[in-house]
């Protein structure tokens, strides 16, 4: 049973986990990389929440130093971005035990392979479990120094587990602590049912000029996303699609996991537009553009989103020139080689393997 658990990150999710968390008993430790982060919360003693749930939030301990924060703790959770998965990566290599799980919180695309394949490199001796969602637990925002307002709990949540024949254990270990998560068949399907990675880059790819000359003032999913902008999604989607179809892996359409979690109307789901979609969601009405290209919707949506899905793509022998082009004009753009500081076969720790020895791969963790 789960009751000691080290939130790593301390911005949105994590400070919405730590408060979550407390407040069911559990003891919290949260750790960030820079004192900065943590000021507020150590003068107030916790996590200010609002929303769901109403109070100040006490943390057990709210600490820089990484082992302090994961010592004896059964469950050690990454709620950051997942161009930190290799600093921690790192960090835990010569810290974690056989007894305790690391849980990703996003995975996003590819992560849990990316981050246990840096584990390995940094020389971790511990047969590590991990397993990983395909976005945030949460749907929250940080609304002050030490405060997060916490909207709702995300719903129907792909989870999944590497290596895969730990799955079922550490599916019923998380499952008390988050009931709204449901299996997933491996991690190559919640790495595939990233929707995110779908979006983004091409809204922010195709509105690149109008994002640099008003510095992001306008309605990203309202104006942003038109009907060629949606059309040139969907290609992405199509791609994403034959890719998981290569690999015998279940995910469903864009349109389809955008409906489910809630975020647009049954009409716009069945009138087969990403453009009608996004403008009829609720949820995403009111988002401004970002300000810049160098935003997470280009540097973690593209490296950490596109870029695997080209890769496995790769793996398997289907051609993605959409999702390619996506990835060239990002690199250009930013100035930033996607390709290579992204998580491409090697990075996923896939570099050589052939496409017959995946599934074993994928289940035992082991070539």
């Amino acid at each position: 049973m789960i009751k000691n658990i080290a939130v790593l990150g301390a911005g949105h999710g994590g400070c919405a986990a730590a408060a979550d968390l407390g407040l069911r008993g559990l003891s919290v430790r949260l750790h960030a990389r820079n004192e900065e982060r943590l000021e507020a919360l150590r003068r107030q003693g916790g996590v200010k929440i609002t929303g769901i749930h109403d109070g100040l939030v006490p943390v057990d301990l709210i600490t820089t130093n990484l082992a302090d924060a994961v010592r004896d703790a059964n469950l050690i959770m990454l709620v950051v971005p997942s161009v930190a998965h290799e600093f921690y990566a790192r960090g835990l290599a010569p810290l974690l035990k056989e007894d305790q799980t690391v849980f990703l919180n996003p995975g996003h695309t590819g992560g849990g392979l990316n981050f246990v394949h840096e584990l390995r490199q940094a020389g971790c001796l511990a047969q590590t479990k991990t397993c990983e969602t395909v976005t945030l637990t949460y749907i929250c925002r940080l609304v002050g120094e030490g405060h997060v307002h916490l909207y709702r709990y995300t719903t129907n949540l792909a989870f999944a587990a590497f290596p895969g024949n730990v799955q079922n254990q550490l599916y019923e270990s998380i499952k008390p602590i988050y009931p709204e998560i449901r299996q997933a068949t491996s991690v190559l399907e919640t790495a595939l049912t990233n929707i995110n990675a779908v979006f983004h880059p091409t809204g922010m790819i195709m509105n690149a000029g109008w994002i640099e000359h008003t510095g992001g003032n306008f309605l990203f999913y309202i104006d942003g996303i038109t009907e060629s902008v949606g059309r040139a999604t969907e290609a992405v989607d199509r791609e994403r699609l034959a890719v998981a179809k290569a690999l015998g892996v279940p995910v469903i359409s864009f349109l389809d996991a955008f409906f489910r979690a809630g975020l647009t109307t049954a009409e716009a789901r069945s009138s087969g537009s990403i453009s009608r979609a996004c403008h009829e969601s609720e949820a995403n009405k009111a988002i401004k553009s970002p300000a810049s290209l160098k935003h997470r919707y280009i540097m973690e949506d593209v490296g950490y989103g596109i870029v695997p899905m080209a890769a496995l793509g790769e793996l398997v022998g289907v051609k993605t020139p959409v999702i390619d082009a996506l990835i060239t004009l990002a690199s250009t753009a930013v100035g930033v080689d996607f390709r290579a500081t992204g998580l491409n076969l090697e990075r996923m720790g896939l570099a050589g393997l052939k496409a017959a020895d995946l599934e074993k791969f994928i289940l035992t963790g082991h070539r």
